[in-house]
């Protein structure tokens, strides 16, 4: 976490957290959702397409993206959030907390879309064929543009895919894809 953000907490510790408002989707790309992407429905049955109305606008500033990106983190109760200064920012998340990049063979060294490398612990396949990795950092899903890479260290023996359905994943990996949600219970 930013010392910027650790010094507006200090001095503000009691803003209200926000829901709903940024979201994540399977390829790692970050999506401000104002009121209108909100009622169109929840962030993660939205279509993969950048332009689908619940998803609402792609985050393109890098340094933006960066700012979230250093300071994106879970809660106790697996709810994953972007701490922006004293403001905790839940992420509605369309597939999983963290999207894996994967080198190529001999290293897939594993990074997630934050830029932190991570080392994987655990190989999941879902019932449409996506691969997801359990690492040190956390749970997520591998980038569908390195899903040959990956494809190589599973058939190399390195990995090796435990059988899931989508819906159990949330549970037995703690994480929650829908804070807003939540909320609303």
């Amino acid at each position: 976490m930013d010392d910027i953000v650790r010094q507006a907490i200090a001095k503000w510790p009691n803003v209200p957290h926000c829901y709903g408002w940024l979201g994540l989707d399977a390829r790692g790309n970050w999506f401000m959702r104002d009121d209108r992407a909100q009622a169109a429905g929840p962030f993660a049955a939205t279509s993969t397409e950048a332009g689908a109305p619940g998803k609402g606008s792609l985050l393109r500033h890098e340094k933006l993206i960066d700012f979230i990106a250093r300071n994106y983190e879970s809660d106790a109760s697996g709810q994953w959030f972007f701490q922006n200064g004293p403001q905790r920012v839940y992420v509605e998340l369309q597939a999983a907390p963290l999207i894996w990049r994967v080198d190529p063979a001999p290293a897939f060294a594993v990074t997630a879309h934050t830029g932190r490398p991570a080392s994987v612990q655990h190989c999941v396949v879902d019932e449409a064929g996506r691969l997801y990795l359990q690492t040190d950092l956390g749970f997520g899903l591998v980038h569908t543009l390195d899903m040959t890479h990956a494809a190589d260290a599973v058939e190399q023996g390195l990995w090796q895919p435990e059988a899931r359905q989508s819906c159990d994943l949330p549970a037995l990996f703690g994480y929650v894809p829908s804070p807003q949600l939540l909320q609303k219970k």
